[in-house]
């Protein structure tokens, strides 16, 4: 049985190295992960969103997402799902983006 807090802990610090090529802060940290779901057998369901739904590196952004999770160990597949609802704002940044940012 995988331990699903560690291995969720190794998803965020393996999201927080992938970065929106046109904002200097990881997606994690500007708030574009709602939600990682990890069922028992390593099964992982990340439910995320862009700044912008025209965002250009869209594509580039989802598929770094899933290959760099599916390297995980314990990781036996992935889903990435892209949402716009909620639309994202600045309020769902970490303080440590918005300080990077200069939104602080």
């Amino acid at each position: 049985m995988i331990d699903k807090l560690k291995l969720e802990m190794k998803i965020i610090e393996t999201l927080q190295g992938i970065y929106d090529p046109e904002i200097p802060a990881n997606i994690y940290d500007l708030g574009l992960i709602y939600k990682i779901d990890i069922n028992d057998t390593g099964y992982v369901n990340i439910t995320m969103t862009l700044t912008a739904p025209a965002c250009p590196v869209a594509g580039e952004i989802i598929m770094e997402v899933d290959n760099k999770v599916r390297a995980l160990d314990d990781v036996t597949d992935v889903n990435v799902m892209l949402t716009f609802n909620p639309a994202w704002s600045r309020d769902m940044m970490t303080e440590e983006a918005k300080l990077e940012l200069g939104f602080l």
